[in-house]
């Protein structure tokens, strides 16, 4: 639905809106929100309300700390999860600076820049994502714990699948704020989920995710469960990823990837993006996947990628080009997870792919078989690489890269790579648990 700022004025007053979260993003994906009463809406419309952008995380220095909020008046909604009487609305909103001009470290800014470049190419980019999560129980303080009682498995239902009525609960929620939830189910591990809505143009789906998180976490509360979107919670089961699906159209909506008349149904645009794509992949890797614990899921063994290659037949490769053909035809990204900043990692895939696109870049041949049965030798004879193995090695190699230095910005770029620095120092110089168990009584 496209607002302007009286019918938004007009629904708060029809539909008993008393609340309005004014809703972004900081570095490092976490959703934030200044919450004004009706009576402050119109200011906020004009995009008069302000905050400490000193505050959060990676936007600003103290000495220029005052920001403005400009929402997006098209990502108005209100929130069924919240109260029917006084209503909670929600507008996701850029950060501008003082001087009128768009913060440049602003997440949002950087995806919506990337699309820029994209449409003077004439290109839209379309992205659906499949963002997997855990129900686990919490302790007597309502504290998450790993706890679950439940066996269920792929595709199982109730009442093997425990958490059920809470994604259906999920998925209608979904659905009242304009998702079209397109798949809901039980996933591979116990106690793991997946809901799947259609795929969008690309700020619309970033946008999208962070919402949909809210959501889940929201109504998983109230059914008395956490909701984790943490890629690797338990050891020995499979982790949550949030495989990225991508196609880019024409402005008329013609997809560009789709050529009947190749042996893969790829054109060479499709095939320059998958390029791309694979040649930058170790250089975001720390944008997709973000923290330490991205890389106990990124190991053989568990369904997820570890080795850059690309397929059209099997599920084994980093980027797989799914059965569908025609106005279906999408590239597939499977390394990332939901601990990423939406907004970052959609940037750096489209600007991998484009750069891809501009070079005229061809990818290694497709992989027909299963990667984890190969030897090393056969990965290495076929130039089958890895990803990082870890955030440490992920960091290096983003350091590295001047293309990602390009899409993020030089700021937000070095504040990024300091403070992954930070957490994987303090994560080195923890004793675990496991170190505990293995060595106390040995040593």
């Amino acid at each position: 639905m496209a607002y302007t700022k009286q019918k938004i004025l007009n629904v708060a007053q029809s539909e008993d809106v008393e609340f309005i979260r004014l809703q972004f993003t900081d570095l490092f994906g976490t959703l934030k929100n200044v919450a004004i009463t009706k009576s402050q809406l119109a200011k906020a419309l004009d995009n008069k309300i302000m905050f400490d952008g000193s505050s959060i995380e990676g936007f600003a220095r103290i000495e220029e700390s005052d920001m403005y909020l400009y929402p997006d008046y098209d990502t108005f909604e209100i929130l069924p999860f919240r109260p029917h009487q006084g209503k909670v609305a929600r507008m996701i909103c850029d950060v501008y600076k003082p001087d009128g001009t768009q913060l440049e470290n602003d997440p949002r800014f950087i995806l919506k820049r990337v699309i820029g470049a994209a449409a003077e190419m004439g290109y839209k980019f379309n992205v659906g994502p499949e963002c997997e999560f855990f129900l686990f129980h919490t302790d007597d303080n309502g504290n998450p714990t790993t706890i679950s009682h439940e066996k269920g498995s792929y595709f199982d239902l109730g009442p093997t699948d425990l958490g059920e009525n809470a994604r259906r609960d999920i998925v209608l929620n979904l659905e009242e704020m304009g998702f079209e939830v397109e798949a809901s189910h039980h996933e591979v591990a116990p106690a793991q989920h997946e809901i799947d809505f259609r795929y969008g143009e690309a700020l619309e789906t970033a946008d999208k995710i962070m919402t949909y998180k809210l959501t889940v976490k929201t109504i998983a509360k109230r059914h008395g469960l956490y909701a984790s979107f943490m890629p690797k919670p338990k050891y020995g089961v499979c982790g949550s990823g949030m495989h990225i699906n991508m196609s880019l159209s024409d402005m008329e909506g013609n997809n560009i990837f789709a050529n009947p008349d190749d042996h893969n149904g790829l054109s060479k645009e499709a095939y320059s993006f998958i390029a791309g794509i694979m040649e930058h992949v170790r250089s975001m890797t720390a944008i997709t996947n973000p923290i330490v614990n991205s890389y106990k899921r990124l190991v053989p063994g568990f369904e997820a990628p570890t080795y850059i290659a690309w397929s059209a037949t099997n599920r084994s490769p980093l980027v797989r080009v799914p059965a569908s053909r025609g106005a279906g035809t999408r590239v597939e990204l499977r390394c990332p997870d939901c601990a990423c900043n939406p907004y970052l990692a959609i940037a750096v895939c489209l600007a991998a792919g484009l750069d891809g696109i501009k070079r005229g870049l061809t990818p290694p041949d497709s992989v027909q078989k299963d990667i984890y049965e190969m030897t090393e030798q056969e990965r290495v004879e076929a130039g089958i690489g890895n990803l990082p193995s870890n955030l440490y090695e992920a960091i290096q190699e983003m350091k590295k890269s001047e293309f990602v230095k390009k899409v993020l910005g030089e700021e937000v770029f070095n504040k990024y790579i300091r403070a992954k620095s930070e957490e994987w120092d303090e994560y080195t110089s923890q004793v675990t648990d496991w170190e505990i168990d293995r060595y106390l009584d040995r040593i």
